[in-house]
């Protein structure tokens, strides 16, 4: 048998069989009384061995940590081999590694969350991905986003969890499996009933796709959150829009809609806000990076009055100007007590606009985070945000500004603040899940995983 290229570098990575026969098993290694579990980082490297597959040195790594926890018997652990960390060096996975690691993952009782997000599975891996989803009764947390998966990869996922009962929540974030692939996961959805949290943002769906989880979902008494980020869509119809909005008539179930760079104008949104009068369920609505002017804001700011679920808006990259943040403040300010986060980032709003958004929480009790970075600043903008700092109305974690003065002038700063900073990456700097970098989902929580 060959040896990996990299085991005769002993520097590099230890070898887990050395001290095997040292040590006896240790008593965690008995999941059930019976039969022994052993060490994932022997199973791994052994299986390797066996293969003549080279041993990959990062998945060992982080093996062995994870080896650590199960021996402090501790359960519910996520397995993390994302590879895009920066505190260590990275081998990214391939689908050939993934297959190794499905092996010694299927029987695994303490591991109900694996993450390899940014990694080269491709096609291969999601084949064995499949595989796993069909074989491991534990698993409850599933990101693949960004690992080059195509439309055929994304169909066996989707096969796969027809017959799963046990996965929570799946990212499959920047994976393109175009509208074949998105096809499946609509069916999917028919079918499967334990899945609460599907991420295909930046899929590349298609129009069939998108009208297809809209349809699917007004029966869907299961998914609490659906992101379906940029869509590839054509036409100025505002087609997907439209049925996403009937949807939210008859669905009463679902908690946070993702609809950013859906090409929504204002048509589009009072779809959506005829659809909020009925509605109550969603307490997240995210329609950021569209082509939102003030007209929609009058029909939003209209629906708020009367919904009393909506938590989180985001409005982020739109054009609402100073018309479309007054009319949001009126209704926040004498209407509406169930907002608590608003995000209007870089929507050309000026100063006047931005101070009546400012005095709207001096009367609103119940909003308390509010983005703002992007727009238009004058003294007077810097002037009510500072003050709402200093009298503890706004806390600093709740916003993306922070006050500083030069020369007796207050000017405001941008700080790492926001409803999702951390949605494409995590921070080596800080909690990877902190509440003030990402307040939308620490606000509307749904089951365990960010």
């Amino acid at each position: 048998m060959s040896r990996p290229p990299d085991e005769a570098n002993p520097a590099r990575f230890p070898s887990p069989v050395a001290a095997r026969t040292a040590t006896p098993a240790p008593a965690w290694a008995l999941a059930d009384g019976s039969e022994p579990i052993g060490s994932l980082q022997e199973h791994y490297y052994d299986l390797c061995m066996e293969k003549s597959k080279k041993v990959n040195p990062f998945i060992l790594h982080i093996l062995q940590k994870v080896d650590d926890e199960i021996e402090k018997r501790l359960k519910g652990i996520t397995l993390n081999i994302a590879g895009n960390s920066r505190l260590m060096p990275v081998e990214k996975v391939t689908g050939e590694d993934f297959w190794i690691l499905s092996k010694i993952l299927k029987t695994n009782p303490y591991i109900n969350g694996l993450d390899v997000r940014y990694n080269l599975l491709n096609d291969v891996g999601a084949y064995y991905a499949a595989k796993l989803l069909q074989k491991q009764n534990t698993l409850i947390y599933l990101n693949l986003m960004f690992n080059d998966i195509g439309p055929e990869g994304g169909e066996l996922i989707a096969k796969a969890l027809h017959k799963n009962t046990t996965l929570k929540y799946l990212r499959m974030t920047g994976n393109k499996i175009e509208n074949k692939g998105g096809m499946f996961f609509a069916a999917m959805l028919q079918i499967n009933s334990s899945l609460e949290k599907l991420d295909l943002g930046d899929c590349d769906l298609g129009m069939q796709s998108v009208i297809a989880f809209a349809t699917v979902l007004t029966q869907n008494q299961t998914v609490k959150v659906i992101n379906l980020n940029r869509p590839i869509l054509y036409g100025e119809q505002e087609e997907a829009t439209v049925h996403l909005g009937h949807m939210l008539k008859e669905n009463h179930y679902l908690v946070q809609l993702h609809m950013c760079k859906h090409d929504i104008k204002n048509c589009g949104l009072k779809q959506l806000c005829d659809a909020l009068y009925r509605n109550r369920s969603l307490r997240y609505l995210d329609v950021s990076c569209n082509k939102i002017t003030h007209d929609g804001m009058k029909c939003l700011a209209d629906v708020l009055k009367s919904n009393t679920t909506l938590e989180v808006i985001d409005l982020s990259f739109n054009r609402i100007e100073n018309a479309g943040a007054n009319y949001l403040s009126e209704t926040l300010a004498s209407h509406n007590r169930s907002l608590k986060a608003l995000s209007v980032v870089s929507n050309n709003i000026e100063g006047e606009g931005l101070v009546v958004l400012s005095q709207s929480m001096k009367t609103n009790p119940v909003l308390s985070n509010i983005y703002i970075w992007g727009n238009k600043f004058d003294e007077a903008t810097c002037v009510a945000y500072s003050d709402l700092i200093q009298m503890g109305r706004l806390n600093p974690n709740n916003t993306d500004v922070e006050p500083f003065e030069v020369d007796g002038r207050v000017y405001l700063a941008e700080v790492s603040n926001g409803l999702k900073k951390h949605y494409y990456w995590t921070p080596t700097y800080k909690e990877a899940c902190s509440h003030s970098s990402n307040a939308g989902f620490a606000l509307v929580p749904v089951g365990e995983k960010l």
